[in-house]
C-alpha cells in the first residue's frame, strides 16, 4: 500500500497530466493562423493540392480524431512524420542527445554549485558573502533564462568576445567545441543555482535546531563532521525535492535557451515545428520531454523517500 501511494498514484497523476496536456497542444497549434499543409507546400500551392495534401495529413478529420490517431501511434513506437513527409522519430533521435547533453550539464553544475552555496551559507549565516548572497540569489531566481541569456551574450561574447554566442555543429551534430556550450549552459544554470542554494541553506537551518546536531555541536565536533554527518542526511528529502523541480525547469527552459543560441536541439525542432504548424512534430517533442521529466522525477521520488527513511 506504501509502494502504491509513494509511486504508482504520482505515476498516474503525471500520466493523466501529460495526456491533458498534450490535449492542449494540439487545441493551441490548430487555433493558430495558417496550415501544417500550406507550410509544407508553400503560398503558390493550389487548393486541390492543398487538399490532397491535408487528406494526406489528416487534417481533414476532427481534432479529436487526429489527437487519437497520433496517440495510438506513439503508443505502438509510432510518432508519424513530420508535413515535410520526415520521420518525426528519426528527428527526434537526431537532436534530443544534444538537449540531454545541455540540459545534464546545467543540472549538473546546479547540483554542485548550490550545494557549496548552500551548506557555506548555512555554516555562516553573518559573513559577508552570506549577505551578498541574499540580493544575489533572489536576483538569479527572478530572471528568466532567455533574459539571463541575453545578458551573457552581451557580456562575454558581444562586449568582450570570450564566448561564442552562436552554437557551430561539427558533422556528429554536437557543438564544435565545448566553448560553445558555456553559455548556454549558464543561461540554464544561474536561475536554478540561485533558487537551489536557497532550498538547501533553508533545509539545513530547519534541522540545525535538531536535539542531535546540538549535541554534535556541544561536542566539539568539527563544522565539516556535523555538517556532513549530522545536519546534510537529514535534510536530503527536502533538498532533493528542489532537485526534482529543477529537473523539469531545466529540460522546459532548454527548449528556449537552444533557440537563443541556435543550439541545434529539440528546441529548434519545436519552433520550426510551431512556425510550420505541423502539430504532430509539436505534440512528440512535449511528449517526449515530459517523459524524460518524468523518468526523472521518479527517480528524484525514490532517492527522497530513501533519503527520509534513512534520516528516520
Amino acid at each position: 500500500m506504501i509502494a502504491v501511494k509513494t509511486f504508482v498514484l504520482p505515476l498516474l497523476r503525471r500520466i493523466a497530466l501529460l495526456l491533458a496536456l498534450l490535449a492542449i497542444v494540439f487545441v493551441a497549434v490548430d487555433l493558430l493562423p495558417g496550415s501544417a499543409a500550406r507550410s509544407a507546400l508553400g503560398r503558390d500551392a493550389e487548393q486541390a493540392e492543398l487538399a490532397a495534401k491535408e487528406h494526406e495529413l489528416g487534417l481533414d478529420r476532427a481534432l479529436p480524431v487526429q489527437f487519437w490517431h497520433w496517440l495510438s501511434g506513439v503508443l505502438t513506437g509510432d510518432f508519424g512524420q513530420t508535413a515535410r513527409g520526415n520521420s518525426i522519430a528519426t528527428l527526434l533521435a537526431d537532436k534530443f542527445p544534444q538537449t540531454l547533453l545541455l540540459g545534464g550539464i546545467a543540472l549538473l553544475l546546479t547540483v554542485v554549485a548550490s550545494l557549496v552555496l548552500g551548506c557555506w551559507w548555512a555554516v555562516r549565516p553573518t559573513a559577508l558573502g552570506a549577505r551578498i548572497l541574499q540580493p544575489a540569489t533572489t536576483v538569479a531566481v527572478a530572471v528568466p533564462e532567455f533574459v539571463c541569456g541575453t545578458l551573457l551574450i552581451l557580456v562575454f561574447s558581444l562586449a568582450t568576445g570570450w564566448l561564442p554566442a552562436v552554437t557551430i555543429t561539427d558533422r556528429s551534430g554536437f557543438p564544435a567545441g565545448p566553448e560553445m556550450l558555456i553559455l548556454p549552459v549558464l543561461a540554464l544554470a544561474i536561475p536554478q543555482i540561485g533558487w537551489n542554494a536557497r532550498v538547501v541553506r533553508s533545509a539545513l537551518q530547519d534541522v540545525a535546531t535538531a536535539p542531535h546536531v546540538e549535541s554534535a555541536v556541544l561536542d566539539g565536533l568539527p563544522v565539516r563532521t556535523v555538517l556532513v554527518r549530522h545536519m546534510l542526511p537529514f535534510a536530503a528529502p527536502a533538498i532533493v525535492a528542489g532537485y526534482a523541480t529543477t529537473v523539469g525547469m531545466l529540460f522546459g527552459g532548454a527548449l528556449v535557451v537552444e533557440t537563443l543560441f541556435n543550439y541545434p536541439g529539440v528546441g529548434a525542432v519545436l519552433a520550426g515545428s510551431v512556425a510550420d504548424r505541423d502539430t504532430a512534430t509539436v505534440a512528440a517533442v512535449v511528449a517526449l520531454t515530459a517523459i524524460v521529466i518524468m523518468a526523472l522525477l521518479a527517480v528524484a521520488d525514490f532517492v527522497r523517500n530513501w533519503a527520509s527513511g534513512g534520516a528516520r
